[in-house]
């Protein structure tokens, strides 16, 4: 049995289609099991509840041989090591009383690196307690998310403006989030793995912001410019719509992370690169991200 976390977010659910469409046994955690898709209901198992539960994940967890483990993100939260920890530290538990023998994580690249990192650091700490049980786990260790982009993906159609809190010329290596989840899949339905390593998965493409507004204002058809907003500014707008400003600051202590080059050591040593590129991405997803409700 195959438990997956987060299963209703962006790449919870491309994992689930992936091995439901390999006829593997599955069971979700889900706080509202609607959002799944209607098809994916009817052939999986499911745990009603939040994956921070310790009786959910008690539930969830028996008989499980592999778990997908993702803590999702939540701009409301005070403390953000806290936040992840307060999800794993009950998962960990369960791991241990149920037996599950492996596990294969949504983290992050750049682990080892000393300064504050926001999120990132926060992913580390999630790491660290969950291979301290001695289950076989993977880390996936990621960098930028090309998906990040697609809330922008208005501005970028009507104002051609491209907003990252990061620095115009240091290139950031990225990611999809479908080359993610193929990966998750693969490790989730493979028995003959054991150990403890990170994954690193990182796309062909490392662009600078100006880099990515080149080539998003050929695929869009328009001209597109990089524009770094103030961090005083950026910080005052995110909480004005809701965020907590310890999240706000995370985002801006990972952002000053990339440029300082935390994904750095990953990227230098990989060998194979993740399949989409950037351009690949923007053409057959943000150009089909739906646009916004008048």
């Amino acid at each position: 049995m195959i438990v997956l976390t987060a299963p209703t977010g962006r790449i919870g659910r491309q994992v689930l289609g992936l091995l439901l469409d390999e006829g593997r046994k599955v069971r979700v955690i889900a706080r509202d099991p609607d959002r799944l898709a209607p098809e994916a209901r009817e052939r999986v198992e499911i745990v009603r509840g939040s994956h921070r539960d310790p009786a959910v994940l008690g539930q969830a967890f028996e008989g499980a041989g592999s778990v997908l483990w993702l803590v999702p993100p939540d701009p409301g939260a005070g403390d953000i090591r806290e936040h992840y920890l307060g999800f794993t530290r009950p998962a960990c538990a369960a791991l241990t009383d149920r037996g599950v023998r492996r596990v294969v994580g949504v983290s992050s690249l750049g682990r080892g690196y000393g300064a504050p990192a926001g999120q990132l650091s926060a992913a580390f700490a999630m790491d660290e307690a969950i291979e301290a049980t001695g289950v076989d786990y993977r880390s996936l260790a990621m960098p930028f998310f090309m998906e990040n982009l697609l809330h922008q993906a208005d501005a970028l159609r009507t104002r051609g403006v491209l907003s990252l809190p990061v620095a115009a010329d240091r290139a950031l290596p990225l990611v999809a989030t479908r080359d993610i989840a193929a990966v998750a899949a693969r490790l989730l339905a493979d028995d003959s793995w054991s150990g403890q390593e990170t994954v690193p998965l990182i796309g062909p493409d490392s662009l600078t912001p100006d880099g990515m507004a080149e080539v998003l204002s050929e695929v869009l058809e328009r001209p597109v410019r990089f524009e770094r907003p103030d961090a005083e500014e950026y910080r005052a707008t995110l909480t004005r719509y809701g965020m907590n400003p310890a999240w706000a600051q995370g985002l801006l202590d990972m952002a000053a992370a990339q440029d300082d080059g935390i994904y750095a050591p990953g990227w230098r040593t990989l060998t194979a690169p993740a399949p989409t590129g950037f351009r690949q991405w923007c053409r057959e997803v943000l150009t089909a991200a739906p646009a916004p409700r008048p």
